[in-house]
């Protein structure tokens, strides 16, 4: 089958799915989307919407019947209907088996620790009677504590002193299975995207390094190139591959990391998907992210990952005290500025530190992006509409 002629089926509709299509659109591919809301960013881009729940069996397989291959763009869908479509010999990518693995923090934990890959000490607990005798087994004062599933955006993480759980000054915050974790006391927290293809070849972006919103823990900037020494940009693109390489992913992975202040580095968590570390790709380097990835679905050679020049991207993220229709304050403003790339995701309403697009700014040096981020920062905002 020519490549240029497949049907891409996405488990999603959201803004990830809509950068992918965005990406894409030149290559004459066709995408189908499941995703509940009728109202959802790949609706009107979409070749065919199916409007369903990610859980429903009936609904994947409708999706799965016209389309060629499959993929997701959010991890919360039925593992187990995957499961069964790709024994049936339908080709997913990535693999449901890895997202099963990934979908839950305590596997995820787990599969590193087995496979050598440096992370952070941890240990894993059913319920709230379990907390303060496993707690005995992390070493440092502060804890950061995972629900083990439906975690995502800074959602089902909170960071906790060890002492006040034991001695009782703070409730429990999770009933539900989670993962405790040592704090790394971090220097950078930094992402590499990696793209393995069905043949086991690989390719790596430049390591970007993250700023976040400490209240929202979502991402504010994201830097790229990161300010690392060239040793550690080796060692992180690396570790990043070593880590997708054990996990024989086919697909596009995000791995995040902490750059600890002794100077380790350690694996945080794994993306299955294009995310939000990478929409800088768009503009900042050859190959996007998505259209990476569709390369992949498409069997098409990995494109260079190489960067045009230094980016910035930051998040738009709905204003607080509020919910509904939305304006958009201070476009005007950056309109005319060169290298500033605003993307907006086609949601029809704001909520507070939802997000609702981003803006990629480029430099001809690292510090000439930054400096214009930290101006478009201060003119640009989601207001109440």
């Amino acid at each position: 089958m020519n490549p240029l002629l497949k049907k891409i089926g996405i488990l999603g509709g959201g803004q990830l799915g809509r950068m992918m299509i965005e990406e894409s659109l030149r290559l004459n591919l066709h995408f189908n989307i499941l995703e509940n809301d009728a109202n959802c960013p790949c609706a009107g881009i979409a070749d065919q919407l199916i409007v369903g729940s990610l859980q429903d069996e009936a609904k994947i397989r409708e999706l799965a019947e016209i389309s060629d291959v499959l993929t997701f763009e959010i991890e919360h869908v039925n593992t187990e209907a995957l499961l069964k479509l790709e024994n049936e010999g339908k080709e997913i990518i990535p693999s449901p088996r890895l997202l099963q693995i990934i979908q839950d923090k305590g596997y995820q934990k787990q599969f590193f620790y087995d496979n050598g890959i440096p992370s952070g000490n941890f240990v894993l607990v059913d319920n709230e009677q379990s907390w303060i005798p496993a707690l005995a087994n992390i070493h440092s004062e502060k804890i950061a504590a995972k629900t083990r599933k439906d975690g995502y955006d800074g959602k089902g993480v909170v960071l906790l002193s060890k002492n006040d759980v034991i001695e009782g000054k703070v409730n429990i915050p999770f009933s539900q299975p989670c993962v405790l974790e040592e704090f790394i006391e971090c220097e950078k927290e930094l992402a590499v995207i990696v793209a393995r293809d069905r043949s086991g070849n690989t390719v790596t972006y430049p390591a970007v390094e993250m700023e976040f919103d400490p209240i929202a823990n979502l991402v504010t900037f994201l830097l790229c190139p990161a300010d690392i020494s060239p040793e550690v940009e080796e060692q992180a693109e690396q570790l990043a591959l070593q880590t997708i390489n054990a996990m024989k992913g086919v697909g596009v992975f995000a791995v995040e990391m902490f750059l600890a202040k002794d100077g380790r580095l350690l694996v945080n968590e794994v993306a299955p998907r294009v995310h939000n570390s990478g929409h800088h790709t768009i503009e900042a380097c050859y190959t996007s992210q998505f259209e990476q990835l569709v390369r992949i679905l498409a069997g098409i050679p990995l494109g260079s990952t190489n960067i045009v020049k230094p980016g910035v991207m930051m998040n738009l993220l709905g204003g607080e005290g509020f919910s509904g229709t939305y304006a958009i304050q201070g476009l005007d403003e950056i309109s005319s500025m060169e290298g500033v790339y605003v993307h907006l995701y086609g949601k029809k309403e704001s909520k507070p530190k939802r997000k609702m697009g981003h803006i990629t700014i480029l430099g001809d040096t690292p510090s000439d992006a930054h400096e214009k981020a930290l101006y478009i920062q201060s003119k640009v905002g989601i207001v109440k509409g």
